[in-house]
Protein backbone atom coordinates (compact mmCIF):
# COMPACT_ATOMS: atom_id res chain seq x y z
CA UNK A 1 0.00 0.00 0.00
CA UNK A 2 2.87 1.78 0.85
CA UNK A 3 3.86 1.69 -2.80
CA UNK A 4 0.81 2.52 -4.63
CA UNK A 5 1.03 5.71 -2.68
CA UNK A 6 4.42 6.66 -3.39
CA UNK A 7 3.17 5.62 -7.31
CA UNK A 8 0.05 8.24 -7.11
CA UNK A 9 2.56 11.26 -6.49
CA UNK A 10 5.18 10.11 -8.93
CA UNK A 11 3.52 8.28 -11.58
CA UNK A 12 7.17 8.27 -13.73
CA UNK A 13 8.36 5.99 -11.56
CA UNK A 14 6.17 2.89 -12.24
CA UNK A 15 9.46 1.13 -14.27
CA UNK A 16 11.16 1.07 -11.09
CA UNK A 17 8.31 -1.00 -9.14
CA UNK A 18 7.58 -3.24 -11.98
CA UNK A 19 10.83 -5.41 -10.85
CA UNK A 20 8.06 -5.93 -7.48
CA UNK A 21 6.24 -9.47 -7.89
CA UNK A 22 4.14 -8.20 -5.25
CA UNK A 23 3.03 -5.19 -7.17
CA UNK A 24 2.80 -6.83 -10.53
CA UNK A 25 0.32 -8.90 -8.55
CA UNK A 26 -1.80 -6.08 -7.27
CA UNK A 27 -2.02 -4.60 -10.51
CA UNK A 28 -2.90 -7.49 -11.92
CA UNK A 29 -6.13 -7.58 -9.33
CA UNK A 30 -6.80 -3.62 -10.39
CA UNK A 31 -6.38 -3.95 -14.12
CA UNK A 32 -7.97 -7.40 -14.63
CA UNK A 33 -5.08 -8.89 -16.70
CA UNK A 34 -1.85 -11.27 -16.24
CA UNK A 35 1.34 -8.68 -15.45
CA UNK A 36 3.43 -11.65 -15.00
CA UNK A 37 4.33 -11.73 -19.08
CA UNK A 38 4.27 -15.41 -18.91
CA UNK A 39 6.85 -16.47 -16.55
CA UNK A 40 6.02 -19.43 -14.45
CA UNK A 41 5.50 -19.06 -10.80
CA UNK A 42 8.89 -20.46 -9.93
CA UNK A 43 11.03 -18.30 -12.59
CA UNK A 44 12.41 -15.05 -11.44
CA UNK A 45 12.23 -12.30 -13.84
CA UNK A 46 15.04 -13.52 -15.90
CA UNK A 47 13.95 -16.68 -16.24
CA UNK A 48 16.49 -18.22 -14.09
CA UNK A 49 16.77 -21.00 -10.92
CA UNK A 50 18.32 -18.27 -9.03
CA UNK A 51 15.41 -16.29 -10.03
CA UNK A 52 13.01 -18.80 -8.93
CA UNK A 53 14.42 -19.22 -5.45
CA UNK A 54 14.16 -15.39 -5.63
CA UNK A 55 10.80 -15.07 -6.02
CA UNK A 56 9.96 -17.87 -3.06
CA UNK A 57 11.74 -16.15 -0.49
CA UNK A 58 9.69 -13.04 -1.45
CA UNK A 59 6.59 -14.66 -1.96
CA UNK A 60 7.13 -15.80 1.66
CA UNK A 61 8.46 -12.20 2.87
CA UNK A 62 4.87 -11.17 1.15
CA UNK A 63 3.08 -13.78 3.00
CA UNK A 64 4.32 -12.50 6.15
CA UNK A 65 4.18 -8.85 5.72
CA UNK A 66 0.87 -8.34 3.77
CA UNK A 67 -2.19 -8.23 6.10
CA UNK A 68 -5.00 -10.53 4.99
CA UNK A 69 -8.01 -8.33 4.03
CA UNK A 70 -11.31 -9.65 4.22
CA UNK A 71 -12.98 -10.90 0.83
CA UNK A 72 -16.46 -8.05 0.45
CA UNK A 73 -18.06 -11.73 -0.28
CA UNK A 74 -17.22 -13.04 2.65
CA UNK A 75 -18.63 -10.79 4.99
CA UNK A 76 -21.82 -12.06 6.44
CA UNK A 77 -25.01 -10.78 5.00
CA UNK A 78 -27.45 -8.75 7.55
CA UNK A 79 -29.67 -11.68 9.24
CA UNK A 80 -32.98 -11.18 8.06
CA UNK A 81 -36.16 -9.67 10.53
CA UNK A 82 -37.42 -13.15 12.05
CA UNK A 83 -41.16 -13.87 10.70
CA UNK A 84 -44.03 -12.54 13.81
CA UNK A 85 -45.27 -15.50 15.68
CA UNK A 86 -48.85 -16.09 14.46
CA UNK A 87 -51.39 -15.30 16.59
CA UNK A 88 -52.95 -17.78 19.08
CA UNK A 89 -56.19 -18.54 18.77
CA UNK A 90 -58.19 -17.01 20.79
CA UNK A 91 -60.24 -19.58 23.53
CA UNK A 92 -63.31 -20.69 22.66
CA UNK A 93 -66.51 -19.08 25.13
CA UNK A 94 -67.79 -21.59 27.49
CA UNK A 95 -71.50 -22.45 27.66
CA UNK A 96 -71.78 -19.97 30.46
CA UNK A 97 -69.82 -17.17 29.01
CA UNK A 98 -72.33 -17.03 25.70
CA UNK A 99 -75.45 -17.56 28.51
CA UNK A 100 -74.01 -14.16 30.70
CA UNK A 101 -73.57 -12.69 27.31
CA UNK A 102 -76.67 -13.30 25.90
CA UNK A 103 -78.52 -12.50 29.13
CA UNK A 104 -76.62 -8.89 29.12
CA UNK A 105 -77.87 -8.09 26.02
CA UNK A 106 -81.12 -9.15 26.67
CA UNK A 107 -81.33 -7.07 29.99
CA UNK A 108 -80.17 -4.06 27.60
CA UNK A 109 -83.03 -4.30 25.92
CA UNK A 110 -85.30 -4.22 28.38
CA UNK A 111 -83.53 -1.03 29.52
CA UNK A 112 -84.05 0.17 26.61
CA UNK A 113 -87.71 0.01 26.60
CA UNK A 114 -88.00 0.99 30.27
CA UNK A 115 -86.52 4.22 29.06
CA UNK A 116 -88.43 4.88 26.64
CA UNK A 117 -91.45 4.23 28.60
CA UNK A 118 -90.13 6.41 31.48
CA UNK A 119 -89.26 9.19 28.83
CA UNK A 120 -93.42 9.11 27.98
CA UNK A 121 -94.27 9.17 31.47
CA UNK A 122 -95.39 5.51 31.39
CA UNK A 123 -93.67 4.81 34.58
CA UNK A 124 -95.61 1.50 35.12
CA UNK A 125 -94.17 0.02 31.91
CA UNK A 126 -91.03 1.41 32.37
CA UNK A 127 -90.79 0.13 35.81
CA UNK A 128 -92.04 -3.61 34.40
CA UNK A 129 -89.24 -3.36 32.06
CA UNK A 130 -86.65 -2.25 34.72
CA UNK A 131 -87.73 -5.11 36.83
CA UNK A 132 -87.30 -7.87 33.89
CA UNK A 133 -83.98 -6.47 32.96
CA UNK A 134 -82.57 -6.85 36.72
CA UNK A 135 -83.92 -10.49 36.94
CA UNK A 136 -82.42 -11.09 33.13
CA UNK A 137 -78.74 -9.82 34.82
CA UNK A 138 -77.88 -7.78 37.38
CA UNK A 139 -77.04 -4.40 36.95
CA UNK A 140 -76.81 -1.49 39.24
CA UNK A 141 -77.75 1.09 36.45
CA UNK A 142 -81.67 -1.24 36.17
CA UNK A 143 -81.88 -0.36 39.88
CA UNK A 144 -81.36 3.32 40.12
CA UNK A 145 -83.66 3.78 37.07
CA UNK A 146 -86.13 1.64 38.54
CA UNK A 147 -85.51 3.88 41.82
CA UNK A 148 -86.50 6.75 40.06
CA UNK A 149 -89.46 5.32 37.67
CA UNK A 150 -90.98 4.99 41.08
CA UNK A 151 -90.02 7.95 42.47
CA UNK A 152 -91.71 9.91 39.32
CA UNK A 153 -94.59 7.95 40.13
CA UNK A 154 -94.67 8.91 43.24
CA UNK A 155 -94.40 5.51 45.31
CA UNK A 156 -91.91 7.00 47.33
CA UNK A 157 -91.49 4.00 49.61
CA UNK A 158 -90.88 2.03 46.66
CA UNK A 159 -88.35 4.35 45.33
CA UNK A 160 -86.19 3.75 48.83
CA UNK A 161 -86.15 0.13 48.91
CA UNK A 162 -85.00 -0.40 44.92
CA UNK A 163 -81.99 2.32 45.79
CA UNK A 164 -81.28 0.78 48.74
CA UNK A 165 -80.79 -2.62 46.68
CA UNK A 166 -78.54 -0.65 44.42
CA UNK A 167 -76.45 0.19 47.12
CA UNK A 168 -76.05 -2.76 47.83
CA UNK A 169 -75.31 -4.62 45.20
CA UNK A 170 -73.39 -2.14 44.02
CA UNK A 171 -71.14 -2.41 47.71
CA UNK A 172 -70.62 -6.08 46.62
CA UNK A 173 -69.66 -5.40 42.74
CA UNK A 174 -67.42 -2.39 44.01
CA UNK A 175 -69.58 0.27 41.90
CA UNK A 176 -68.66 3.83 41.26
CA UNK A 177 -68.91 5.98 44.02
CA UNK A 178 -70.60 8.37 42.11
CA UNK A 179 -73.62 5.55 41.38
CA UNK A 180 -73.60 4.93 45.01
CA UNK A 181 -73.86 8.42 46.03
CA UNK A 182 -77.04 9.19 43.18
CA UNK A 183 -79.04 6.31 44.76
CA UNK A 184 -78.05 7.59 48.44
CA UNK A 185 -79.69 11.20 47.27
CA UNK A 186 -82.75 9.79 45.40
CA UNK A 187 -83.28 8.22 48.98
CA UNK A 188 -82.90 11.26 50.40
CA UNK A 189 -85.28 13.66 47.92
CA UNK A 190 -88.28 10.97 48.56
CA UNK A 191 -87.90 10.66 52.47
CA UNK A 192 -87.69 14.20 52.03
CA UNK A 193 -90.49 14.12 49.79
CA UNK A 194 -92.92 11.91 52.70
CA UNK A 195 -91.92 15.02 55.44
CA UNK A 196 -89.29 12.82 57.05
CA UNK A 197 -86.40 15.44 57.33
CA UNK A 198 -84.24 13.62 59.49
CA UNK A 199 -83.75 10.90 57.46
CA UNK A 200 -83.45 12.97 54.20
CA UNK A 201 -80.68 14.65 56.13
CA UNK A 202 -78.90 11.38 56.80
CA UNK A 203 -78.73 10.38 53.37
CA UNK A 204 -77.90 13.33 52.04
CA UNK A 205 -74.92 13.48 54.49
CA UNK A 206 -74.37 10.09 53.28
CA UNK A 207 -74.53 10.85 49.50
CA UNK A 208 -71.88 14.20 49.88
CA UNK A 209 -69.57 11.60 51.54
CA UNK A 210 -69.77 9.23 48.46
CA UNK A 211 -69.60 12.03 46.25
CA UNK A 212 -69.53 15.77 46.87
CA UNK A 213 -72.27 17.82 44.31
CA UNK A 214 -73.35 21.48 44.88
CA UNK A 215 -76.86 19.81 43.81
CA UNK A 216 -76.84 17.44 46.95
CA UNK A 217 -75.21 19.97 49.21
CA UNK A 218 -77.64 22.97 48.22
CA UNK A 219 -80.16 19.91 49.04
CA UNK A 220 -78.86 18.89 52.44
CA UNK A 221 -78.37 22.96 53.38
CA UNK A 222 -82.45 23.12 52.70
CA UNK A 223 -83.37 20.08 54.28
CA UNK A 224 -81.47 21.37 57.63
CA UNK A 225 -83.26 24.99 57.66
CA UNK A 226 -86.49 23.20 57.08
CA UNK A 227 -85.71 20.16 59.52
CA UNK A 228 -84.90 23.46 62.27
CA UNK A 229 -87.88 25.43 61.12
CA UNK A 230 -89.89 22.52 61.94
CA UNK A 231 -88.94 21.38 65.05
CA UNK A 232 -89.23 25.25 66.51
CA UNK A 233 -92.85 25.06 64.78
CA UNK A 234 -93.92 21.88 66.29
CA UNK A 235 -92.33 22.66 69.85
CA UNK A 236 -95.12 25.85 69.95
CA UNK A 237 -97.95 25.21 72.45
CA UNK A 238 -99.65 27.93 73.77
CA UNK A 239 -101.31 26.13 76.96
CA UNK A 240 -97.73 24.83 77.81
CA UNK A 241 -95.98 28.62 77.38
CA UNK A 242 -98.99 29.33 80.06
CA UNK A 243 -97.53 27.14 82.57
CA UNK A 244 -93.93 28.33 81.78
CA UNK A 245 -94.73 31.60 82.66
CA UNK A 246 -96.82 30.93 86.28
CA UNK A 247 -94.04 29.08 86.84
CA UNK A 248 -91.73 31.76 86.16
CA UNK A 249 -93.61 34.31 87.92
CA UNK A 250 -93.70 32.02 90.85
CA UNK A 251 -89.90 31.45 90.91
CA UNK A 252 -89.42 35.05 90.51
CA UNK A 253 -91.90 35.95 93.49
CA UNK A 254 -89.63 32.99 95.87
CA UNK A 255 -86.33 35.27 94.49
CA UNK A 256 -84.91 32.31 92.67
CA UNK A 257 -83.74 34.12 89.73
CA UNK A 258 -81.93 31.47 87.74
CA UNK A 259 -85.44 29.22 87.73
CA UNK A 260 -87.33 31.65 86.82
CA UNK A 261 -85.06 32.29 83.93
CA UNK A 262 -85.07 28.83 82.82
CA UNK A 263 -89.28 29.21 83.06
CA UNK A 264 -89.43 32.41 81.34
CA UNK A 265 -87.01 30.28 78.43
CA UNK A 266 -89.19 27.29 77.89
CA UNK A 267 -91.84 30.10 78.09
CA UNK A 268 -90.15 31.57 74.80
CA UNK A 269 -89.57 28.58 73.48
CA UNK A 270 -93.55 27.43 73.51
CA UNK A 271 -94.67 30.68 72.70
CA UNK A 272 -91.83 33.03 70.47
CA UNK A 273 -94.77 35.41 69.72
CA UNK A 274 -95.59 36.30 73.36
CA UNK A 275 -93.61 39.69 74.76
CA UNK A 276 -93.81 38.85 77.89
CA UNK A 277 -91.62 35.71 78.56
CA UNK A 278 -88.51 37.99 76.81
CA UNK A 279 -89.34 40.62 79.52
CA UNK A 280 -90.02 38.57 81.99
CA UNK A 281 -86.83 37.52 81.43
CA UNK A 282 -84.83 40.38 80.94
CA UNK A 283 -86.39 41.43 84.21
CA UNK A 284 -84.67 38.31 86.23
CA UNK A 285 -81.42 38.81 84.33
CA UNK A 286 -81.31 42.57 86.00
CA UNK A 287 -81.85 40.75 89.26
CA UNK A 288 -78.60 38.52 88.46
CA UNK A 289 -76.65 41.72 87.44
CA UNK A 290 -76.48 40.40 84.19
CA UNK A 291 -76.55 43.41 82.17
CA UNK A 292 -75.86 42.52 78.82
CA UNK A 293 -78.09 39.36 78.67
CA UNK A 294 -81.14 41.55 79.87
CA UNK A 295 -80.28 44.10 77.12
CA UNK A 296 -79.93 41.07 74.36
CA UNK A 297 -83.26 39.21 75.95
CA UNK A 298 -85.74 42.40 75.36
CA UNK A 299 -85.71 42.78 72.15
CA UNK A 300 -88.89 45.20 72.11
CA UNK A 301 -86.67 47.40 74.77
CA UNK A 302 -89.22 47.84 77.10
CA UNK A 303 -87.43 46.94 80.37
CA UNK A 304 -84.20 49.13 78.68
CA UNK A 305 -84.35 52.53 80.91
CA UNK A 306 -84.93 49.75 84.02
CA UNK A 307 -81.62 48.11 82.88
CA UNK A 308 -79.43 51.12 82.54
CA UNK A 309 -80.53 52.24 85.53
CA UNK A 310 -80.19 49.54 87.74
CA UNK A 311 -76.73 48.82 85.89
CA UNK A 312 -75.37 51.96 87.31
CA UNK A 313 -76.76 51.36 90.73
CA UNK A 314 -75.45 48.21 91.12
CA UNK A 315 -72.20 49.22 89.65
CA UNK A 316 -72.23 52.61 92.08
CA UNK A 317 -72.95 50.29 95.08
CA UNK A 318 -70.25 47.56 94.17
CA UNK A 319 -67.59 50.44 94.32
CA UNK A 320 -68.71 53.00 96.52
CA UNK A 321 -66.82 51.88 99.59
CA UNK A 322 -63.39 52.38 97.12
CA UNK A 323 -63.77 56.19 96.99
CA UNK A 324 -61.19 57.50 99.63
CA UNK A 325 -58.85 55.18 98.15
CA UNK A 326 -54.89 56.43 97.20
CA UNK A 327 -54.03 55.94 93.12
CA UNK A 328 -51.58 53.17 94.49
CA UNK A 329 -54.55 50.73 96.13
CA UNK A 330 -56.24 52.03 93.20
CA UNK A 331 -53.42 49.95 90.95
CA UNK A 332 -53.39 46.67 93.31
CA UNK A 333 -56.97 46.18 93.38
CA UNK A 334 -57.52 46.57 89.69
CA UNK A 335 -54.67 44.20 89.18
CA UNK A 336 -56.73 41.66 91.72
CA UNK A 337 -59.40 42.18 89.75
CA UNK A 338 -59.83 39.26 86.44
CA UNK A 339 -62.82 41.34 84.71
CA UNK A 340 -61.30 44.55 85.04
CA UNK A 341 -58.15 42.91 83.74
CA UNK A 342 -59.72 41.48 80.77
CA UNK A 343 -61.36 44.56 79.82
CA UNK A 344 -57.65 46.08 80.06
CA UNK A 345 -56.28 43.25 77.78
CA UNK A 346 -58.85 43.51 75.37
CA UNK A 347 -57.20 45.05 72.26
CA UNK A 348 -60.88 46.73 71.17
CA UNK A 349 -61.12 48.51 74.70
CA UNK A 350 -57.11 49.31 74.57
CA UNK A 351 -58.01 51.20 70.61
CA UNK A 352 -61.13 53.06 71.89
CA UNK A 353 -59.04 54.18 75.32
CA UNK A 354 -56.10 55.42 73.07
CA UNK A 355 -58.44 57.11 70.82
CA UNK A 356 -60.43 58.97 74.02
CA UNK A 357 -57.37 59.73 75.61
CA UNK A 358 -56.51 61.72 72.49
CA UNK A 359 -59.99 62.82 71.49
CA UNK A 360 -62.16 62.57 74.32
CA UNK A 361 -65.32 63.36 71.76
CA UNK A 362 -64.42 60.32 70.16
CA UNK A 363 -65.92 58.10 73.28
CA UNK A 364 -69.25 59.45 73.14
CA UNK A 365 -69.53 57.77 69.10
CA UNK A 366 -68.58 54.31 71.20
CA UNK A 367 -70.73 54.56 73.76
CA UNK A 368 -73.46 53.94 71.59
CA UNK A 369 -72.43 50.27 71.77
CA UNK A 370 -74.25 48.48 74.94
CA UNK A 371 -71.60 46.15 75.68
CA UNK A 372 -68.71 49.15 75.08
CA UNK A 373 -70.59 51.53 77.24
CA UNK A 374 -70.80 48.46 80.38
CA UNK A 375 -67.64 48.14 79.61
CA UNK A 376 -66.75 51.64 80.45
CA UNK A 377 -68.94 52.11 83.15
CA UNK A 378 -66.83 49.55 85.04
CA UNK A 379 -63.51 50.55 84.43
CA UNK A 380 -64.85 54.25 85.78
CA UNK A 381 -66.63 52.99 88.64
CA UNK A 382 -63.41 50.81 89.35
CA UNK A 383 -61.73 54.11 89.22
CA UNK A 384 -59.73 52.99 86.02
CA UNK A 385 -60.64 56.23 83.85
CA UNK A 386 -61.20 59.20 86.70
CA UNK A 387 -63.39 61.61 85.55
CA UNK A 388 -63.12 65.14 85.72
CA UNK A 389 -58.99 65.07 86.14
Amino acid sequence: MNKLQQLKNNPNAVGSYMQDPRFLQVMSVLLGIDMQFGNPGGMGADGGPGAGAQGGQTSRVDEEEDEEMPDLESVPAQSKKAPEPAPEPEPEESEEEKAAKEAKTKADELKKKGTEFYKKRQFDEAIENYTQAWETHKDIAYKTNEGAARFEKGDYEGCIKACQEAVEYGREVYADFKIIAKAFARIGTAYEKMGDLANAVNFYQKAQTEHRTPEVLAKLRAAEKAKITKDRESYINPEEAEKARELGNAKFKESDWPAAVEAYSEMIKRAPEDPRGYSNRAACFIKLLEFPSAAKHDPEGKNTREIQQQQEKALQAQYSAREGESEQETMERIQRDPEIVSILQDPIMQSILQQAKEDPAALQEHLRNPDIRAKVQKLVAAGVIRMGR
